[in-house]
């Protein structure tokens, strides 16, 4: 998790549920029955992802819940969030998709100067002939 930049405590439940009241994740409290431990990240994915993928070879970890800003994830939810792409490989393919069309763009500029270049070079070569 620490890797990712994920934060994960084992918290006891009357204390999370004063920690969660009067904030925009009050409704997690309905979640908090039993031992929990709690995953938060700035990156929405990140800690949802991690722990997906480490309850798929742990049975002793079981996702209950999460939140995303106001909105409250059943497991279903959680396991959607943690199958999408992180932020960092959502900012990669952002550069790309801009990147692609100026690349494009140059080698269309190039191209005609390029096959001038050939035929230039070729009537060159037949006249040396």
């Amino acid at each position: 998790m620490r890797d990712a930049g994920a934060v994960y405590k084992v918290s006891k439940n009357r204390l999370a549920k004063i920690a969660l009241a009067d904030t925009q994740y009050a409704p997690l409290s309905d979640l908090l029955t039993g031992p929990v431990a709690i995953a938060t990240s700035t990156d929405p994915v990140a800690a949802a992802k991690i722990a997906v993928e480490f309850a798929k070879t742990n049975d002793k970890l079981e996702i209950v819940g999460g939140a995303m800003g106001d909105t409250v994830l059943d497991v279903d939810g959680v396991k959607a969030l943690a199958s999408m792409p992180s932020l960092d490989e959502l900012r990669g393919k952002i550069v790309g998709l801009i990147n692609a069309p100026a690349t494009k763009i140059a080698q269309l500029s190039t191209a005609p100067a390029a096959k001038l270049a050939r035929v230039f070079g070729a009537y060159a070569a037949k006249e040396a002939a």
